[in-house]
């Protein structure tokens, strides 16, 4: 059945239920997380910068472009870009104490210019700062402050966020404003929203000229294929970019080739693909007693199409995907923000949750059917080999797809169900890898690749993802390698065995976060993240 006239036989269903599916059914008490604080102002001591010079000695770079780690290297930052990156030395040859690559007399290196701030990054790698592609700042009752999502990207090494929302649009207008003049400590904000417009292709296109200078695009769902087309062109024409979350009440109409076809840029989740791909059916075969607002029933039945597409390496497979390739779509999977649906106990027992997760959150978290993504009502082990099943086959799409040329991003959802902001972004880079990427295209697809899909649209050229000369100063420093383990990148570390000492230690976490050139104690970022957990729980005592 072609698009049209599946769209002539639903079009009356889905107009029914355009309210309800903006996010895919979600529960009406969604609106009451509208309560959301913006950032305070950045205060005295809050990052370091920027400065006229800044040096970062040392230092391994991994650049994110996907390139093999060099050094060791001094980075060299002028205001808020990389003015040049030169070499500190030969790899296993002492160094001298001063001389080419080390600070002379006066404060100047090697006779040149007066240095303002140095950073010692002996023993470091250094990235880009991390992007990520699929965000939300909360709101009451999980967490009142933007600042506690903000710090907590931060934290965890992402400076630059693409917010899908991040709050209403005027919110989120006046958040990226602020972040832009560093008035406020958060990462770099990209502003996507939903449009309004009402239900007409030229209600939706004014509403797009009516916004153009506060958003950077538009979060779509699972429109009329008229609706859908009409939209996707008119931001196109203002410069915006287009990402969408194809819900299950829409997908049957506008799936993700459907949508690629009519110029979507970005497939966010997984929503569309696996209905692109069904091998007996055109529409998925939900049980007798299906209820799509019954979230356990939305979240726990989606996970039953593993089997029910046409596998991989089949013709219509390659086909798919090669098809993607031609048109230039993107694919943001966010394979974080659904892993607790294959083993909801490890999720629940994170590490992390204790220091660093509010008791507000952590509450949402729980079994509820008012709370979004609080889908745990009677979670069963059926349920959890079903989302292992079907992980299977989703991380072998994204791996062919990166294989084949397509891109693929980084992007984690956070602040539902278990994923704590920031943390759960590191948790999809282990994903990835999970998936078939190898660590060097892991940083790509959470720096450049990121970098790229938001500038597509811009007149202005890319300016962050990657460490090189002219770019913005967005990176990173960590005190170990990342490559051996992904796992470092998380604020808390990892935890290894010491052999000298015979003790378990925590190493590792993001030690510098520097965004705009402005260099960000990370581990104080934490600090400041936990304090306000802390204070939340003695409030409750």
């Amino acid at each position: 059945m072609n698009n049209r006239w599946r769209s002539l036989l639903l079009s009356g269903l889905c107009l029914g239920l355009t309210g309800a599916l903006v996010s895919g059914l979600l529960p009406a008490s969604i609106e009451a997380q509208a309560g959301l604080a913006p950032a305070p102002a950045r205060r005295a001591g809050e990052g370091a910068g920027p400065f006229n010079r800044m040096v970062i000695r040392n230092v391994m770079i991994i650049d994110g472009t996907g390139a093999p780690p060099y050094g060791p290297m001094n980075v060299i930052v002028s205001g808020n870009r990389i003015q040049s990156i030169q070499s500190a030395g030969t790899p296993g040859v002492p160094q001298a104490a001063a001389g080419a690559g080390r600070q002379g007399r006066g404060g100047r290196q090697g006779g040149g210019p007066v240095t303002d701030h140095e950073i010692d990054g002996t023993g470091m790698y250094l990235l880009p700062g991390f992007v990520d592609m699929h965000v939300h700042g909360g709101g009451a009752p999980k967490n009142a402050d933007v600042e506690y999502a903000y710090k907590l990207w931060l934290g965890n090494g992402v400076t630059t966020v693409r917010g899908v929302a991040l709050g209403s649009g005027a919110f989120s207008a006046s958040e990226r404003a602020r972040s832009e003049k560093n008035e406020i400590v958060a990462p770099r904000i990209f502003n996507y929203q939903r449009p309004g417009g009402g239900s007409s292709a030229e209600g939706l296109r004014e509403w797009v000229r009516q916004n153009v200078n506060m958003i950077d695009g538009l979060k779509l769902g699972a429109m009329e294929p008229e609706l859908m087309s009409a939209v996707i062109d008119e931001a196109h024409k203002n410069g915006l970019g287009t990402t969408a979350h194809l819900q299950q009440g829409g997908v049957a109409q506008m799936n993700a080739i459907d949508a690629a076809r009519v110029g979507l840029d970005t497939v966010t989740h997984f929503y569309g693909h696996f209905e692109s791909l069904l091998k007996d059916t055109v529409v998925q075969d939900w049980p007798l007693d299906m209820n799509a607002n019954d979230e356990q029933h939305r979240f726990g039945q989606v996970a039953r199409m593993w089997n029910k597409i046409y596998e991989q390496g089949s013709p219509e497979w390659k086909a798919y995907l090669e098809e993607h390739v031609k048109l230039g779509t993107t694919f943001d999977p966010t394979f974080t923000i659904y892993s607790a649906g294959r083993d909801v106990m490890r999720a629940r027992q994170a590490d992390y949750h204790d220091k660093y997760t509010l008791p507000s959150l952590m509450d949402y978290y729980q079994p509820s059917r008012l709370n979004h993504g609080s889908y745990w009502y009677d979670w069963t082990t059926h349920d959890e080999i079903a989302w292992r099943n079907f992980y299977q086959v989703w991380f072998k799409l994204m791996n062919d797809y990166k294989k084949m040329g397509g891109r693929v991003t980084t992007g984690s959802d956070s602040g539902f169900i278990y994923q704590t902001y920031g943390f759960g972004y590191i948790l999809e880079l282990e994903m990835l890898q999970e998936a078939g990427f190898n660590p060097l295209e892991v940083i790509q697809a959470a720096t450049m690749n990121g970098a790229l899909t938001l500038s597509e649209w811009r007149a202005s050229p890319v300016e962050f993802g990657v460490v090189k000369a002219g770019k913005l100063a967005d990176m990173i420093l960590v005190d170990q390698n990342p490559l051996q383990n992904l796992k470092v990148l998380y604020a808390n570390g990892a935890v290894r065995l010491n052999d000298a000492t015979g003790e378990v230690e925590r190493v590792g976490g993001i030690k510098w976060t520097i965004k705009d050139g402005i260099a960000y104690d990370a581990k104080q970022l934490m600090a400041d993240v936990a304090a306000m957990v802390d204070k939340q729980k003695a409030a409750r005592k």
